[in-house]
């Protein structure tokens, strides 16, 4: 293993519960209807594909392009005082960083990622968001360009994740992933399976890592 590639939303902040509350609201204040399969859905989407998702399928009267402005700039007021950190997960990247190169490959917008990182300081090689790639989660795209900006092979890299769609990005990016079951919006059963590992919370991360344990 060559190198660490972290999802962001659920693995590092608790955010999940945040986008579902900030998208539910804006929905509802154009006229959509949530589903109950919609927050599922989403997870992992890149910003264009959600923002498309909220008008076409769940029927907020506005357009992607303004739905997504609005979303964003209500996530990072949320983000502006200080992002939801999950407890002890700066902490495992900063022990993971010592050993190898680390990278977040997120589906979170640009401006919230770069938040994140202004306020925890930590050492990553590389951030890429969905937004910046060909498609979000769960294709690998943002996976593969994680890799890439950090010069090493795929297959060489490890991926933690916490939603479905994150860990079929993972896979499908042909990377050793470590799962971290999002408590909130646990990912399907089938899926959570094809794991390598499976902890329990991203404390246990660095006792599951070889040459960390």
């Amino acid at each position: 293993m060559d190198a660490v590639i972290f999802d962001l939303d659920g693995v590092l902040v608790d955010s999940e519960r945040i986008w579902d509350e900030v998208r539910r609201a804006v929905v509802a204040e154009h006229g959509g209807t949530w589903r109950e399969e919609a927050t599922r859905a989403q997870q992992g989407m890149s910003t264009p594909e959600w923002a498309r998702y909220l008008v076409e399928e769940l029927g907020a009267r506005t357009t992607p392009a303004e739905i997504a402005t609005l979303v964003v700039k209500r996530m990072a007021a949320r983000y502006a005082a200080e992002p939801p950190l999950i407890p002890g997960a700066v902490d495992v990247v900063r022990q993971v960083s010592a050993k190898w190169p680390v990278a977040i490959a997120s589906s979170s917008p640009v401006i919230l990622i770069k938040g994140f990182l202004d306020v925890t300081g930590l050492p990553v090689g590389a951030a890429v968001s969905s937004e910046q790639v060909g498609a979000g989660k769960p294709a690998p795209d943002v996976y593969l360009r994680a890799a890439e900006l950090l010069g090493v092979a795929p297959e060489n890299c490890a991926a933690v994740e916490d939603s479905t769609n994150g860990l079929r990005a993972a896979l499908a990016a042909k990377m050793t992933v470590y799962a971290v079951p999002n408590p909130h919006f646990p990912p399907d059963p089938e899926v959570l399976k094809q794991a390598t590992v499976t902890v329990e919370k991203i404390t246990d991360l660095p006792g599951a890592l070889p040459g960390l344990g």
